[in-house]
């Protein structure tokens, strides 16, 4: 996605290697107009798969997940990290370790909002070694439901998470592949022929 590459390039900053930080329009201040966009493209891409639920996890997937879900017409639920009064019976729940904060939380959905009849797609904001969106995957399955696909808004594609999930048979559709963040710079992979022009 064009839009979000100019994004990235524009206004993200590499910390590392491994690291890039995109707060000015993703992860802590919000773009609304950009979200709207990603929401667009992910309904566009999925409109054929029968979509009845959107699963993602706090707190940075929730943007794009609710424009998607606006365009699909269809619920968004959000895993929660932390533990809730009102959040405590019949709980799904899965493991996730973050490689950016180094730290394992518990993330639960209640099971009143899955059922075996639902076709969800799960977005979330990175995909790097696949933690979270396997962590959403296992929810999902623990209530019967399929995974009709994952999207993601900035795929790391020099780390594993990508193949890990396509190894599990999960269809992934990044709106964004970082083929590099080496010297300071956002390399990105683009499949498209006429995004290479």
């Amino acid at each position: 996605m064009r839009l979000l590459e100019e994004k990235i390039s524009a206004d993200g900053k590499v910390l590392s290697d491994h690291v890039l930080k995109v707060d000015s329009f993703l992860n802590h201040q919000i773009d609304p107009q950009l979200m709207l966009e990603i929401g667009k493209e992910f309904a566009r891409i999925f409109a054929d798969d029968g979509i009845t639920k959107i699963v993602t996890i706090e707190s940075s997937g929730i943007a794009p997940a609710v424009m998607a879900g606006l365009y699909l017409n269809v619920p968004v639920i959000f895993a929660r990290k932390r533990k809730s009064l009102t959040l405590v019976d019949d709980l799904l729940t899965a493991s996730v370790h973050s490689f950016t904060k180094n730290e394992t939380n518990e993330i639960s959905v209640s099971n009143k909002y899955l059922n075996e009849s639902d076709r969800v797609l799960i977005i979330d904001d990175f995909l790097a070694n696949g933690e979270a969106a396997l962590g959403l995957v296992k929810i999902v399955q623990q209530s019967g439901a399929s995974v009709a696909g994952i999207g993601i808004v900035i795929e790391k594609s020099f780390q594993h998470g990508a193949q890990k999930l396509k190894d599990l048979g999960l269809r992934v559709e990044s709106l964004a592949r970082v083929a590099s963040l080496s010297n300071g710079e956002v390399t990105f992979i683009n499949e498209n022929v006429e995004e290479l022009i």
